[in-house]
């Protein structure tokens, strides 16, 4: 069975939404790197509709970042939505046909590499509480963003999780890879 996986860019205090608001120059080799490999791996990419709206006007273009942009652009992606209709515009970008937690378990049958839910902070919990993600990497960079989304939230049920990896970076991020804990 696939897996699937998200990582996101965390800030001291929690926030998940605009790292280049909390990132400032600590983006190291070691990211990069953990970059590198989550692309060689992945070759399915779940999206929600923000997310999917924000990417697919800025990375067809983009300008920077080439190899992160030679992976999105022709990568295949699914993408959450009740308001988004079909055909979508973005290479390789489909809508799913059932609901989240779902689709994305009967993605995990087919054949196939790593499928990763990129950005789409609302499609990570979903998955996480659903017990569909099977591993959440935070990046956390040494830096207090003050305000911004964060991925957890008041209400959201008690969960247990595994740390199952955990690196400091040369620039101070710390790298944790967390799952579900299964009693």
């Amino acid at each position: 069975m696939r897996k699937v996986t998200s990582g996101l860019f965390h800030s001291v205090d929690g926030v998940v939404s605009d790292p280049f608001t909390f990132q400032y120059d600590s983006f190291d080799a070691e990211l990069g790197q953990g970059m590198e490999r989550m692309m060689t791996s992945v070759d399915t990419v779940v999206l929600g509709r923000r997310s999917y709206q924000e990417w697919a006007s800025y990375w067809p273009n983009a300008s920077v970042d080439q190899d992160f942009a030679g992976f999105i652009n022709p990568v295949q992606k699914f993408v959450a939505s009740s308001s988004l209709t079909a055909p979508l515009e973005w290479q390789n970008s489909q809508l799913m046909d059932a609901p989240l937690a779902d689709f994305v378990q009967e993605l995990k049958k087919r054949d196939g590499g790593e499928i990763a839910v990129c950005g789409s902070i609302s499609v990570v919990r979903q998955l996480l509480f659903a017990g569909v993600l099977d591993e959440l990497t935070l990046m956390t960079h040494p830096a207090v963003a003050g305000s911004g989304q964060r991925l957890f939230r008041d209400g959201d049920p008690a969960t247990r999780l595994a740390l199952k990896d955990q690196f400091r970076t040369s620039k101070g991020n710390v790298v944790s890879t967390y799952g579900l804990l299964v009693a």
